[in-house]
């Protein structure tokens, strides 16, 4: 059995209809389940974070962390304004 754990959960994550701790049968279909989510959530939901993969023993764990908040464009130089 291959599990899929969302190690931490966000807003996005809970309003979709993905399942935490879901578990298969076959590690090769829980890595095309888990690749498929990872994808869509970084594709799909609000960008505030980015969504990573990775194999820890029988366990696919997708990681969360914030995204940095896009530059304007400024120098900082004080002109820009």
């Amino acid at each position: 059995m291959t599990k899929i754990n969302v190690l931490k959960e966000c807003k996005c994550f809970q309003k979709s209809d993905f399942v935490n701790n879901e578990e298969f049968a076959s590690k090769d279909d829980a890595l095309l389940k888990a690749s498929h989510i990872v994808r869509f959530m970084n594709e799909e939901f609000c960008q505030k974070h980015n969504f990573t993969l990775s194999e820890v023993g029988n366990e696919l764990q997708i990681s969360v962390e914030m995204n940095e908040p896009k530059s304007s464009g400024c120098c900082g130089g004080g002109h820009c304004s």
